[in-house]
């Protein structure tokens, strides 16, 4: 029989094992075991991996070029059926000058272009080719870029590439921190932004970029600029130096403090991406009609900071007697620009040249329950369509798609609302999480938006009287329906998910 005491197993201890990891590593070192990695790590220690190819580990091994050629295709895939490419910056477009880039390469106030704004942004993510050649002396892991100059041949990058060279031409721009001294085109400088942008992008984690630009706005120049037009806007309310117009209309509250409150959820939480933008009239008037959805009416604000955000413009909302009624909503409502869905106002707001949103739908879009979700309810009466034909000025289409989802309506508790005096009464999924989570149940869900702006629909050629024959009214208020509902089944057949 075995003696019981040889049997037992050996037990080292952590600072055993350590020392006898070390022996293996020393003697790898010196040449009588397998060869070891001869890179650095971040840290500044020799790796301790293996090699497998060249004195290097599988973490350090130089990338095969073609390899990387398919893996930038493979994560270039487009966003189906949605057609278009990224909107253009028009002549005649007054965006504001505290707006220095924003998703999609849409705005470019620092002057980098729309290309280097759509490449920073991941075009491959809001479905938008990004063409051009990447910078010369660009890098893709230490490598050249594919087709360049060095080659004799055309500079062909994929959006990967892309990517790499527009970090490195960032990476002494504010992008935090610069370059190190190395000579230009030498790539971002290690723990800058646009060096973590180019490592997340390598390794498939190009989602990350969303959190990372979230960092990015509270760590470089654009946060100062927010700060800096705070302490503008705080003085001029201390003197006196701001003006408000007939209706109310507060620009200088609307613009430095509604729009920035909102910019983080059109940014970061529901990351809009939209199309169309050159449809929407650069000057003079013109009447957006849209979709209307979601349980409370976040499309209506998001919608107008999308507008601002890309023409300067700020679209002013024909809202319901009931928005009015409420106690500070409705006094915030004629500050920020609203005003009563009557004809007599939106007459005056389009004739004196004033861009307007209105959402037909109205309390019957936004109650309605999930199961009839990007299903148009009725357009009322066709008074939009007898406005514009009065004013003689042209009707955008649009449609949201993502705001159905916010708060996806279950059940209308309609006794509830008539003892209120509300024109419905929800119960949203949110309502099982309050014992759990408390108010933070209540936050709207993180959808994934699109804003599709279609082509104008010019009511001149029916004449100033279409207003006064029923029949032409409703058949072009079915028209704007009609035209509405079919952008809203293309792009939902567009999107890959919900939230992505």
């Amino acid at each position: 029989m075995t003696d019981p005491a040889e049997s037992e197993a050996q037990v080292f201890s952590l600072d055993e094992q350590r020392a006898a990891r070390d022996a293996r590593f020393q003697e790898d070192v010196d040449g009588g075991g397998r060869e070891r990695c001869g890179a650095m790590t971040a840290a500044g220690q020799p790796c301790r991996n293996y090699a497998v190819d060249g004195g290097r580990c599988r973490v350090h091994a130089p990338s095969d070029p073609e390899t990387e050629v398919a893996r930038s295709r493979k994560a270039a895939r487009r966003e189906p059926g949605l057609s278009g490419s990224a909107p253009r910056a028009r002549s005649g477009a007054r965006p504001h000058p505290a707006i220095s880039d924003t998703r999609g390469g849409r705005i470019a106030g620092d002057g980098r272009g729309a290309a280097a704004g759509a490449a920073r942004r991941g075009a491959p993510r809001s479905g938008r080719d990004v063409g051009g050649a990447s910078p010369e002396g660009a890098t893709v892991q230490g490598g050249p870029a594919q087709g360049g100059p060095a080659q004799g041949g055309p500079a062909q990058t994929g959006p990967a590439e892309a990517e790499a060279g527009a970090s490195s031409a960032r990476a002494g721009d504010g992008d935090g921190g610069g370059t190190g001294s190395g000579p230009p085109g030498a790539g971002p400088r290690t723990g800058s932004f646009a060096w973590a942008e180019a490592q997340l992008l390598q390794r498939g984690f190009g989602s990350a970029i969303d959190g990372l630009e979230l960092l990015r706005d509270a760590a470089d120049d654009r946060f100062l600029e927010a700060l800096r037009g705070l302490v503008s806007f705080l003085r001029r309310r201390v003197t006196g130096a701001y003006e408000i117009d007939d209706f109310g209309f507060d620009e200088d509250l609307t613009t430095h403090v509604l729009m920035p409150l909102l910019r983080p959820l059109h940014r970061h939480y529901w990351r809009v991406t939209s199309h169309g933008i050159e449809h929407v009239p650069s000057e003079g008037g013109g009447l957006l009609v849209a979709n209307h959805a979601g349980t409370l009416p976040a499309d209506a604000l998001i919608t107008r900071l999308d507008v601002f955000d890309l023409t300067g413009r700020h679209a002013r909302e024909l809202g319901a007697d009931l928005v009015f009624r409420t106690p500070f909503v409705g006094e915030l409502a004629r500050k920020t620009g609203a005003t009563l869905a009557s004809g007599d106002d939106a007459d005056r707001l389009l004739s004196s040249g004033e861009l307007v949103a209105v959402w037909p739908e109205g309390f019957k879009g936004l109650g309605k329950p999930w199961k009839d979700r990007y299903k148009l309810q009725r357009f009322g009466r066709g008074g939009f369509v007898a406005t514009a034909s009065r004013t003689q000025v042209p009707i955008i289409p649009t449609a949201i798609v993502g705001s159905e989802e916010i708060y996806p309506m279950l059940f209308d508790l309609r006794i509830v609302a008539r003892l209120l005096g509300l024109p419905y009464f929800p119960v949203v999924p949110q309502m099982f999480a309050l014992p759990v989570l408390g108010p933070f149940a209540l936050l709207p869900l993180p959808s994934k938006w699109v804003i599709e702006y279609g082509e104008p629909i010019d009511p001149s050629s029916l004449g100033r009287d279409v207003a006064e024959d029923p029949m032409a009214l409703f058949a072009l208020t079915d028209q704007v329906r009609e035209r509405i509902q079919q952008m809203l089944y293309r792009n939902l057949m567009g999107r890959r998910s919900v939230f992505l």
